[in-house]
């Protein structure tokens, strides 16, 4: 056992600790340890790399390229996908294999995808075609109709004969509309059912307004803080730390190196115990993991409207939940009963609902509870928004297509 405990980085952790003391990390690294333990054949990995800082994969991603074992691994880690050789994409119509790793699989969804926006495009091109023909068809038989009229008239026929030209005119039109409309309805339920094979992040508009702040501003600035708790200071090396507006930054550091601490002191919600922090006035919205910005038991459209401090109409607030694919049935349903994509998405939702975007968004660890399709929505949304972005993530793959360009290390 001391020997799968040093393999695994489990230090400082006796064999008969209750598992309940120990942070997420460390449990991971127990049970991933309990591999070596038990010399398994074959290994099945639920989202291992969760709880995990960056020591932590790279002990994991080093078991997985080097051993002989069989592994299942279900995991939303693009880095640990890469070095599988298949995927397997659980969808609605059931499993499909694909050969080679995540950027394989990617390249040929890609391909996928393109056939089926050309698709899409040729089915919407159809409809415009099938809808003009309609108009120029009625057009016609009513100009037929106003001129068979007039020469009726002009011949003195009796009303009642008349009323039976005008019956079967009314007749010829409806019977032309219900053709078209069974040929134009016939494409709108091929392209509806196209749109619905569309990847989640391809329906969604975002629509974040600019910050207040012009770039370059500094908006913190901290010098030698530290923490004390329980006569102990949290820091060795006490963090200097400037942030300036339109910067991209992430903070990292090993489990319990303090990162949530001194995320908590850039926001205002901590005091230091020594050092100091010079702050100037700016709007600021923190996104964890467990996305505590929602409240579980409002529904989701009283979440929204909580938001709502711009003077939105209700069907407009309405209308931004369908953005975020909230449709009618969302609406009343308990936040606490949302997935931890839905409430991400109601995240971004909110934030768009407001009178002015955040000067600062921070993120804590924000894709340990999204699957990759909402990974891929919260990054296309942090793409969009153009204030200061403060991440902590050990997600390398989220980090980098989120343009985080500047690091501070704990």
């Amino acid at each position: 056992m001391p020997e799968a405990f040093g393999q695994w980085g489990v230090g400082g952790v006796h064999p008969d600790q209750p598992m309940s003391g120990l942070s997420g990390g460390q449990k991971t690294r127990v049970l991933l340890a309990g591999i070596t333990i038990h010399s398994a054949e074959t290994v099945l990995l639920d989202e291992p790399s969760n709880h995990l800082d960056t020591d932590g994969r790279t002990i994991l991603y080093d078991y997985i390229r080097t051993t002989k074992n069989t592994l299942v691994v279900v995991s939303h880690d693009r880095t640990l996908l890469n070095l599988l050789s298949r995927v397997a994409e659980v969808g609605r119509s059931g499993i499909t294999v694909y050969g080679g790793n995540y950027d394989l699989y990617i390249e040929q969804k890609g391909i996928a995808l393109d056939a089926l926006d050309r698709d899409i495009r040729g089915r919407e091109k159809a409809l415009r075609k099938a809808k003009e023909a309609e108009r120029e068809a009625i057009q016609r038989q009513q100009r037929l109709d106003v001129r068979g009229k007039k020469k009726q008239e002009k011949a003195g026929l009796p009303t009642i004969s008349m009323n039976t030209f005008r019956n079967n005119a009314e007749k010829s039109t409806a019977r032309m509309k219900d053709v078209h409309a069974e040929k134009t309805g016939s494409i709108e339920r091929q392209l509806d059912q196209l749109r619905k094979e569309l990847p989640d992040k391809d329906k969604m508009r975002f629509g974040f307004g600019d910050p207040a702040l012009h770039r370059g501003k500094v908006l913190v600035s901290i010098s030698g803080v530290n923490f004390v708790f329980g006569g102990r200071r949290l820091w060795s090396q006490p963090p200097d730390l400037e942030i300036v507006s339109g910067q991209r930054l992430a903070i990292r550091g090993a489990n319990g190196s303090g990162k949530t601490t001194l995320i908590r002191m850039v926001l205002g919600d901590l005091q230091p115990s020594e050092g100091s922090i010079a702050k100037a006035g700016f709007a600021s919205v923190y996104i964890d993991q467990d996305y505590s910005l929602i409240g579980d038991r409002l529904t989701v459209a009283e979440q929204a409207r909580a938001f709502n401090n711009s003077g939105l109409r209700e069907h407009e607030i309405k209308s931004r939940l369908a953005r975020f694919l909230f449709g009618p049935d969302h609406w009343e349903k308990p936040c606490g009963v949302l997935s931890g994509g839905e409430k991400m998405r109601l995240c971004l939702c909110c934030l768009t609902i407001g009178a002015q975007s955040p000067d600062m968004i921070v993120l804590d660890e924000p894709t340990n509870n999204l699957d990759i399709q909402n990974i891929e929505i919260l990054t296309a949304a942090i793409n969009e928004y153009r204030g200061t972005l403060v991440v902590v993530s050990h997600d390398e793959c989220f980090l980098q297509e989120a343009g985080v360009s500047l690091d501070h290390f704990l």
